[in-house]
């Protein structure tokens, strides 16, 4: 008894409580009038102008200078079109009397308002379709007069197209409430046109409910497209960093371990070594393996569960001849060209450079089967060049489709960025592709130092 006197609000805390609706249906209700609150009269008569159509459609998009320009205003066109529309309806109604104009313009307010005031313009429209009635000289159309029905149908389209499609059901409801109202109350006329207004009214706001569910549902998909898409992007830009971290991982415990075992054998190397030697060797030894053991830690963990470390050495520039032998064999015409001074270069410049070439190469298999292509190496004295470049495909029919294409792109760009070098890579002017790189070397003199 105490627990429900700590957990639940009593009536004198909550002093709202006695109020509050417990049957869901009455819930339901109360939730349904304020949708209707928010929709249709809070500002209502707020300044909501129509927004100029993007020129980005299969007609406005190909044309040029004013006739672009104009073809932004097609929104504000198509309702000004609907409003002569029902002016010219009132002039047939009436015999194009002074009378009929006057009628015209009380029925084309509404329509008209609609490019800056949605809601407000149905409000109107429902009082435009009282005094047509009360003072048209119309007997045989009730409740909607020949323009009044007209504007009312243009207004409840455009007002359900500019809001949202609850909007739309909550017109159509008051709408049939007025001719309900104004059929068992005031009609002594002759003829009735409810019925037609409600069918109507109800199929035209039904396909404009039906075209923003569809356009929502574009939305929602571009949108999970963009996200996919860069999720995507993210992802092989991980697996891209957590290949380096591997190569890495192996080329420093490689060096690692050799400093390792270097400084074990050079003891043994020396005749009667001094005591101080021993110890310095000693220390060097035990340093090498403490950092082995944390970098096997710590760069240990990108592994995935069935990774093995290579057996041989991590490939570099000296294999390269065999990469593109292997290159050839699948149909790729590939020449190499060699300038500078060729040098050894550190082993993760040398492997960068190697996983560059082998992924400019396997895009240019993919995007440009049955092309040429030329690698060009230049050992220079600040560091190393790169360039890749392949001609265009002889017949693009042949180019297949390549989901997630531009992603060997991304790990190339985090290859050059780790060592702090440039690459650019671009379309040619002859319709190929080119990779530029550069890597670069400091001098062994500032490598000694």
């Amino acid at each position: 008894m105490t627990e429900t006197t700590q957990t639940h609000m009593t009536p004198q805390d909550d002093p709202h409580g006695a109020y509050q609706p417990r049957s869901p249906e009455i819930r339901a209700a109360m939730d349904a009038l304020r949708g209707m609150r928010q929709d249709l009269f809070l500002d209502a008569f707020a300044y909501r102008p129509l927004p100029r159509r993007e020129p980005k459609g299969p007609v406005s998009g190909r044309l040029k200078g004013r006739k672009r320009e104009y073809a932004t205003w097609s929104r504000h066109a198509l309702v000004v079109a609907g409003a002569l529309l029902t002016m010219m309806v009132a002039w047939g109604d009436g015999g194009g009397t002074g009378f009929s104009t006057i009628i015209g313009l009380v029925a084309v307010a509404p329509v008209l308002l609609t490019l800056v005031r949605p809601v407000g313009a149905f409000w109107l429209s429902l009082v435009s379709t009282v005094v047509v009635a009360a003072v048209g000289s119309s007997y045989g159309d009730y409740p909607w007069p020949p323009p009044s029905f007209v504007s009312h149908l243009l207004v409840l389209t455009v007002v359900a197209i500019r809001t949202r499609p609850r909007t739309a059901a909550w017109m159509w409801v008051l709408t049939a409430f007025y001719g309900f109202v104004a059929e068992t109350a005031f009609n002594s006329y002759y003829g009735s046109n409810a019925a037609p207004m409600l069918v109507l009214s109800a199929i035209l706001l039904l396909a404009v409910t039906v075209w923003h569910i569809r356009r929502q549902a574009e939305e929602d998909v571009s949108a999970q497209q963009t996200v996919t898409a860069v999720e995507r992007s993210r992802r092989t830009l991980l697996e891209e960093r957590t290949t380096i971290a591997r190569e890495l991982h192996d080329v420093v415990a490689h060096h690692m371990s050799v400093v390792a075992i270097q400084a074990e054998a050079a003891p043994y190397r020396v005749e009667n070594p001094p005591e101080e030697l021993e110890r310095a060797f000693a220390i060097i030894r035990e340093n090498a393996v403490a950092a082995l053991t944390e970098l096997r830690r710590v760069l240990g963990v990108v592994r995935a569960e069935d990774y093995e470390a290579p057996d041989t050495p991590q490939p570099t520039l000296a294999d390269l001849e065999g990469l593109l032998s292997n290159v050839r064999e699948t149909g790729l015409a590939v020449e190499k060209t060699v300038t500078g001074a060729v040098r050894e270069l550190p082993q993760g410049v040398e492997l960068s450079a190697y996983r560059i070439v082998q992924e400019a190469l396997s895009n240019s298999l993919r995007h440009a089967p049955g092309a040429g292509a030329r690698v060009e190496i230049g050992y220079v004295l600040g560091g190393l060049g790169l360039r890749i470049v392949n001609d265009p495909p002889p017949n693009p029919s042949l180019v297949k489709p390549s989901p997630g294409a531009g992603h060997g792109i991304t790990g190339m760009r985090e290859r050059v960025t780790m060592l702090n070098g440039e690459m650019t890579a671009e379309p040619t002017p002859a319709g190929g592709y080119e990779v530029t790189v550069f890597l670069p070397v400091p001098p062994v003199s500032e490598g000694g130092a």
